[in-house]
């Protein structure tokens, strides 16, 4: 049994086979008459002490409506019906704020998925979790200091006590994800609706993360799960239930319907798993170079010239009391047309740093950086700007890259217009770029906020493919989608690769994914490039211990296997 005193765990929830959470005929609206959107239909759950329920499905399925209707969250544009909705074994439907207010955090934890709008930027994130301790009383602001840090080191966060006085912005996104996961536990609820948890987290931290909730729901936490990752599904759930479109089309338990789907959509789901009957082609076969090495990679491609050429730089940030914190220490990479690189590490270890280097948001202070044959670090951002559109960002947090005024037309037209593209030409460009990546006509005027997470994800990569670049540095591109979506922009960036001969520095928490879509890797500690080299041998053989103890942390469950092509 895991220690959750520190949790401060309410056990005065009913146990005895009655459910922490039982939901009949729940239907979630939003606006009226031929442009309402039905969002969750007559769904029916039921979470109970000590198991975890899984909810599964593409984004905008309704996966993430469920759970926020559940807590009461659903948004004041929302019409939420059901036949039966109990917390406690008190009839929810009538629930005011009041009420609503008492069973948050004390009774039902939510883990939302957008880490970076749920944290307050204005307050360290020490003061965040502390706040649900304070509200239902759990601690005394003396103690509360450390209780925080506690919390922090249960979720895998280095350096807690540091980190608890440093707010949102100051985090990568797995820090802040787990910084959000701490938050939720604090006041220890006895069931805990947890929306993509392990997003944005490395296969390490996950391992842990998932381990923290397996003990949860051994010490009798309800778990009620909402995931687009079925390696983690498979790891913790007794149970799941599959949503497409508002319905749940499937529900059992979990081994039945992960080893013998019965609907077409969740065989869809299961086939399209990264690695599962979905080879990866190179557009370029690439070999080892002499002299490959930690801190090196290259691969070049016969009669090519470099991309991207990055020499030893170096990067260290000024921290509390005037000390310096090296976050990218003597990094070197050749990248070639037509190539991925596939960048892993813990978060922390620098990935994001690396990334913004060669990006030019960031100067090294040693080193240097060449884009195209010619300088790129050192100049000044006049002198960078007429060659932007050679590369583009896909962000991990693409909430906080859009102005959330601004409907996914104008965001996609403002990257169409920077580029040149005529006026009269930019709504069907814009057309083109959402459906190549999954999306359609109808999301033209909703605005970030009105978008799933995987939505959101999806206008970010057709954002940045937008200028038509050489060259994506994309930073947990597909953290946020769901397995076949996923599937679907890995496609896509393999097909603009073969056809554009555009490279990709790809960094990822997703091994699975990496090895999939990356001719090479490099793996990062610390700062430093630790392994690196043709990803099927680092893969099959890693020589350094950390790179071994990232792959085994790789959830490994038995999944259906296809058959030809799902029907």
């Amino acid at each position: 049994m895991s220690d959750t005193s520190l949790l401060g765990k309410d056990t005065s929830l009913p146990g005895e086979g009655g459910a922490l959470l039982d939901v009949e005929g729940l239907d979630v609206r939003f606006g009226s008459g031929p442009g309402a959107v039905h969002a969750v239909r007559d769904a029916s759950l039921a979470l109970h002490a000590g198991r975890c329920l899984a909810v599964v499905g593409e984004s905008g399925s309704g996966k993430s409506t469920l759970a926020h209707a559940l807590l009461g969250l659903a948004g004041p544009t929302a019409h939420v019906t059901a036949r039966r909705l109990r917390i406690d074994g008190r009839d929810a439907l009538g629930f005011g704020p009041r009420e609503w207010r008492a069973v948050r955090g004390r009774r039902v934890g939510l883990v939302s998925q957008d880490a970076l709008v749920a944290l307050d930027p204005l307050r360290p994130v020490g003061r965040e979790i502390a706040e649900s301790l304070l509200t239902h009383r759990l601690t005394t602001r003396k103690d509360a200091p450390q209780r925080v840090v506690e919390l922090l080191e249960r979720v895998g966060m280095p350096d807690p006590a540091a980190r608890a006085r440093a707010y949102v912005h100051q985090l990568s996104g797995g820090l802040r994800q787990r910084a959000l996961i701490a938050s939720a536990l604090a006041a220890g609820p006895a069931a805990l609706i947890a929306d993509e948890p392990t997003t944005a987290l490395d296969a390490s931290v996950q391992a842990r993360v998932l381990e923290l909730l397996a003990g949860l729901k051994e010490d009798g936490t309800g778990l009620l799960l909402i995931s687009h990752d079925l390696s983690v599904v498979a790891a913790l759930a007794d149970d799941i239930a599959v949503m497409h479109g508002g319905d749940v089309v499937e529900q059992g338990p979990a081994a039945e319907v992960l080893q013998a789907p019965r609907h077409a959509y969740t065989r869809r789901l299961l086939a399209s798993v990264p690695g599962r009957g979905r080879p990866r082609t190179a557009p370029v076969a690439l070999g080892k170079e002499p002299g490959d090495g930690p801190g090196m990679v290259s691969g070049k491609a016969p009669g090519e010239a470099p991309l991207l050429d990055v020499t030893g730089v170096v990067k260290r940030f000024k921290g509390a009391g005037g000390v310096h914190r090296t976050a990218v220490e003597d990094v070197s990479l050749t990248l070639y047309p037509g190539q991925t690189l596939g960048v892993v590490g813990e978060s922390g270890s620098g990935k994001s740093t690396l990334a913004r280097m060669v990006l030019g948001l960031l100067e090294p202070d040693a080193g240097t950086v060449r884009l195209a044959g010619e300088a790129w670090s050192g100049l000044p951002e006049r002198a960078r700007r007429p060659r932007r559109g050679l590369l583009q960002l896909v962000p991990q947090d693409p909430l906080s890259a859009f102005d959330p005024r601004w409907p996914v037309r104008r965001i996609i037209a403002e990257a169409l217009a920077v580029a040149g593209t005529p006026r009269e030409r930019r709504r069907a460009e814009t057309l083109g770029l959402l459906r190549q990546v999954g999306l359609g006509e109808e999301h033209l005027e909703r605005r970030p906020l009105a978008l799933s997470g995987g939505q959101r994800q999806r206008v970010a990569i057709a954002r940045a493919l937008a200028p038509r670049p050489r060259l994506l540095v994309c930073d947990e591109p597909v953290s946020a989608l769901d397995v076949s979506v996923q599937a679907q922009v890995l496609d896509l960036l393999r097909t603009l690769q073969q056809e554009l001969g555009l490279a990709t520095v790809f960094i990822s928490h997703d091994l699975a994914v990496v090895r999939e879509i990356s001719e090479r890797v490099l793996v990062m500690k610390d700062g430093r490039v630790v392994e690196t080299g043709p990803v099927a041998e680092v893969f099959a053989g890693p020589r350094h211990a950390y790179t071994r103890a990232l792959l085994d942390a790789v959830p490994r469950p038995r999944l259906w296997e296809p058959v030809g092509e799902p029907s």
